[in-house]
């Protein structure tokens, strides 16, 4: 059963970057996709980015123009670049890319003055 490992996150003051890491234990061409989720504090997990295996990327409208989702096949890796962070992305953050596969530990950003 695949699986994915998140990290990078942090603490981070408002208008600052972030790089998230998602570490998939196969191939991630093998996947449809590989997405990024946010849950905020008391709040569902949400869509931020996904990146299919053929076709454009998609972003959630918060997410536009601040984060960019990367693929990188030979890594087996992808990225969440985050820019202009405000507070209300504060969060944990997952990755996955198949409903079958069980939601990791996530990774903790906090964006805080």
């Amino acid at each position: 059963q695949g699986r994915f490992v998140e990290s990078g996150g942090g603490l981070v003051e408002p208008g600052g970057s972030l790089r998230l890491s998602c570490a998939a234990s196969g191939s991630i061409f093998s996947f449809y996709y590989v997405a990024w989720y946010h849950q905020a504090p008391g709040k569902q997990r949400d869509l931020v980015a996904q990146t299919p295996r053929y076709g454009s990327n998609i972003y959630a409208d918060s997410a536009k123009g601040r984060f960019t989702i990367i693929r990188d096949v030979a890594a087996n890796t992808v990225y969440l670049q985050m820019h202009s962070l405000k507070p209300n992305d504060t969060g944990v953050y997952y990755c996955n890319g198949d409903p079958a596969v069980p939601w990791g530990q996530g990774t903790q950003v906090t964006v805080s003055s």
